[in-house]
């Protein structure tokens, strides 16, 4: 689907209770919705929209600041192979080549299957472990041809399930926060005084 799915609205709603202001929910929304479709569409960027009274351009102009949101067809796994000066020296150009040829896409395709979207990486932050790269998101280290092999086997099997969910996914357990929990945000257009860190000299 394309737009939340009515169980995503009420989700929606509960995280958009969180908040004095309902866009201070754009990010955690566009993340739900990237969580159920793979990617975020221009559907959902709508709909998002209509939740938090913005505009669909508001939504993508924030979303598209992030490199973690992705605005195109993904797969199950996204692979990001670093490329900066690190591992760069430490041969990621022939791993990226070397991860062409096993997988038969060019960076930033996917696998005929649906099953893995590979693409380039800037810095990952891990630059001792060259070279370096992350299944959504989930660092892999020291990667040479031989370990990236195993590493698309295992995703192909199945064996990695358990340790990295599908593209999208935050989190396996979601945050609940009781009404008597939260934290009673005020609504910034009701703030008079000044911050509560600057102090007045007095006269």
């Amino acid at each position: 689907m394309s737009r939340l799915t009515d169980h995503n609205v009420i989700i929606a709603k509960e995280i958009i209770a969180r908040y004095p202001k309902k866009k201070s929910a754009l990010i955690p929304l566009v993340h739900l919705s990237q969580e159920q479709n793979g990617y975020v569409t221009n559907d959902a960027m709508g709909h998002v929209a209509e939740l938090i009274d913005v505009t669909p351009a508001e939504v993508y102009g924030t979303a598209s600041f992030y490199e973690m949101f992705r605005f195109t067809s993904t797969g199950k796994y996204l692979i990001n192979v670093c490329g900066t000066m690190s591992c760069a020296l430490m041969g990621a150009d022939a791993l990226m080549h070397h991860a062409e040829e096993t997988l038969g896409v060019k960076a930033g395709g996917t696998t005929s299957d649906g099953l893995i979207t590979l693409q380039h990486a800037e810095c990952q932050a891990a630059c001792t472990e060259a070279p370096t790269l992350q299944v959504n998101y989930r660092h892999q280290y020291r990667v040479t041809p031989e370990s990236f092999d195993q590493l698309v086997a295992a995703l192909r099997s199945g064996a990695l399930e358990d340790h990295i969910p599908p593209h999208g996914t935050l989190g396996r357990t979601r945050q609940r926060i009781p009404a008597d929990r939260a934290v009673g945000a005020t609504d910034p257009d009701a703030v008079t005084d000044g911050p509560k860190w600057i102090q007045v000299s007095p006269e």
